[in-house]
């Protein structure tokens, strides 16, 4: 969809992956401002207002929409690298030594 969204406005010309991954971190950033100044038990609530709903869906839309743009200008399967990244995660903090947890463990 993002790819034929693209070619048929023929912005590809502009899609190289630093443009892109800029623009990324763009949308990322305008994503974070929703929740800027509010603490986590506020950001937990957000899903409440249905106004703020709508604006945070669009811009992790924007996001999404900007890294499978990223993907398909690197033939990158996001699939296929989500599944290896989630493999590699799983030797990195089993779950054993990382419920409740944010640091990796440490194991000797």
């Amino acid at each position: 969809m993002v790819r034929k969204f693209v070619n048929e406005r023929d912005w590809r010309q502009f899609h190289s992956p630093k443009n892109l991954c800029m623009s990324l971190a763009i949308e990322a950033a305008e994503l974070m401002e929703h929740f800027q100044w509010i603490d986590a038990a506020e950001s937990q609530r957000v899903g409440e207002d249905t106004a703020k709903l709508a604006e945070v869906r669009d811009e992790m839309a924007d996001v999404l929409c900007y890294l499978l743009a990223i993907a398909n200008e690197l033939e990158i399967d996001l699939s296929d690298a989500m599944r290896e990244k989630m493999v590699k995660n799983a030797i990195k903090y089993p779950a054993e030594l990382s419920r409740g947890r944010y640091d990796p463990p440490t194991t000797k």
